[in-house]
């Protein structure tokens, strides 16, 4: 066999190999996520940033109307998800957000489907209802391929994370000024992995909101004084 042929099977091959690496060189992450007194912290957002990004286009995204709340509490998307609002209620809600990501309203009725809104911005997206003061939700967006929201055990899991070095950032609606929170590198290798993280809290964390008439406004004031710096 002669050597350019030799060669040129080799660059193929290795061509080949490296586009189909990330799949075989996948390992998975168990993360935990608590508060600073050692609680897990539901709807806190883990992303990762790391040596590949995602290749597939964001997928639809939704964020429903559940029993006079919004469901889930904190949805969270790459920047270009377009996100459904159906209204699973029998009552009519008025959605809207000021936030500088993404300002909106939709006048949702049951039975009857909104159009989705796109978010092409990254940043927290505060989401209120003008009819019951009392239903606050979020839409974190970001542009990390990676992300999750801890379920109420305060736990996230990737299954198929390519190998290499992420830079990890946490989020959460109580978190000082409503601000994404640096936690550091991790190495992610073939075998699966287990860590735990930290967040800060501005105020002890909750699942849902409570609903007293100023939940929607005092979530805009800190996100508004989030994009003011």
């Amino acid at each position: 066999m002669n050597r350019p042929f030799l060669n040129s099977f080799h660059a193929v091959l290795l061509g080949l190999l490296g586009a189909i690496s990330p799949a075989l060189w996948a390992a998975s992450l168990h993360a935990e996520l608590v508060d600073a007194q050692g609680q897990p912290l539901a709807n806190a957002v883990l992303s990762l940033r790391g040596p590949l990004g995602a290749n597939a286009a964001p997928a639809p995204a939704l964020m429903d109307q559940q029993a006079q709340q919004f469901v889930p509490n904190v949805l969270a998307v790459r920047s270009g998800t377009t996100v459904s609002f159906p209204n699973s209620d029998n009552i009519r809600h008025h959605v809207y957000s000021f936030s500088p990501a993404k300002r909106f309203e939709l006048r949702l009725y049951q039975g009857t489907p909104s159009e989705p809104v796109l978010f092409d911005t990254p940043g927290v997206v505060v989401l209120g209802c003008n009819i019951h003061d009392w239903m606050v939700g979020y839409v974190y967006v970001t542009d990390d391929p990676w992300f999750a929201v801890s379920d109420a055990q305060g736990r996230v899991q990737f299954e198929t994370l390519p190998t290499g070095n992420y830079s990890v950032s946490l989020w959460h609606p109580q978190a000082p000024d409503m601000l994404p929170q640096a936690a550091g590198e991790l190495v992610v290798s073939e075998q699966p992995s287990q860590q735990r993280f930290t967040l800060a809290m501005q105020a002890p964390a909750v699942a849902t909101p409570a609903a007293p008439s100023s939940a929607f406004g005092d979530a805009f004031k800190k996100a508004a004084h989030d994009a003011a710096h």
